[in-house]
C-alpha cells in the first residue's frame, strides 16, 4: 500500500484540511463533554466525561503541534456560526440522544473514517493520530456503556421506541453535518481513500453499532 509524502502538494493540501477538521472536532467534543458534566446522571458518567475532556485537550495539542510542523494553514474549515449551531444542537438533547449523536456518530463513525486515512498517511500524520485513535476506543466504549445503561433502565416499550429511533437519529446527524458544506469526501479522495470504500466501511460499522445496542 502506497503511503504519501508531505512533499506531494495535493496530498498536503487535503491532509492539512483534514487535520484542521479533526482538531476542530476534538475541541468541539471537549467543550460538549465539559458542558454536559454537570447534568450527567451519576458519578460514573461525570468521571467518564471528565476523563474525555482531558483526553480531547491532549489530542488538540498533539494535532496543533503537528500542524505547525507540517506547515498547515490552520484557518478553520467549520466557521464559528456553524460550530455554535452544533453546540446548540447538543445542548438541546436529553442524555440518551446526546450519547447517540456524540458517541455513535461523531466518535464511533468519525474515528472509523479517520482510521481509513492512517495506512495511507505520511509518517508524521500517522504518529499524530496514534494517541487520539487509541483514546477514541475508550471514549466509544464509555459512550456505548452509558447508552446501554440508560436504555436498560427504561421500561420495555420505551426502550424499544428509543432503539427504533437510533437509525433515524444517525441519519439526521449526518444530514446536519452535510449542511456544514465542508468537502470532506473530496479531501478523503485526495489523500487516497475512495468515497465509495469509505461509505461502505461506515455503513458496516453503523449496522454493527445499532445491532449491538439492540442485543
Amino acid at each position: 500500500m502506497k503511503t504519501h509524502s508531505i512533499e506531494d502538494a495535493q496530498y498536503a493540501h487535503a491532509m492539512g484540511h483534514l487535520l484542521v477538521l479533526y482538531t476542530q472536532v476534538d475541541q468541539f467534543i471537549m467543550e460538549a463533554c465539559a458542558e454536559r458534566m454537570a447534568s450527567a446522571p451519576d458519578l460514573v458518567a461525570k468521571m467518564g466525561l471528565a476523563k474525555q475532556v482531558g483526553d480531547e485537550c491532549r489530542h488538540v495539542m498533539i494535532q496543533k503541534n503537528w500542524m505547525r510542523e507540517f506547515g498547515v494553514d490552520e484557518t478553520p474549515v467549520i466557521d464559528r456560526q456553524a460550530m455554535e449551531r452544533l453546540h446548540r444542537h447538543f445542548r438541546s438533547l436529553d442524555w440518551v440522544d446526546f450519547l447517540t449523536d456524540l458517541y455513535l456518530v461523531v466518535e464511533a463513525l468519525g474515528s472509523q473514517a479517520v482510521e481509513q486515512v492512517v495506512p495511507l498517511a505520511d509518517p508524521g500524520t500517522r504518529e499524530s493520530l496514534r494517541v487520539p485513535l487509541q483514546d477514541e476506543l475508550d471514549h466509544v466504549a464509555f459512550g456505548l456503556s452509558e447508552l446501554r445503561k440508560a436504555l436498560d433502565a427504561m421500561d420495555p416499550v420505551q426502550r424499544r421506541s428509543r432503539l427504533e429511533r437510533i437509525p433515524t437519529r444517525i441519519d439526521a446527524v449526518f444530514a446536519m453535518l452535510q449542511e456544514l458544506d465542508v468537502p470532506v469526501l473530496d479531501w478523503f479522495e485526495q489523500v487516497g481513500t475512495g468515497s465509495r470504500q469509505l461509505c461502505d466501511v461506515l455503513d458496516r460499522r453503523r449496522e454493527e453499532l445499532v445491532t449491538g445496542l439492540a442485543a
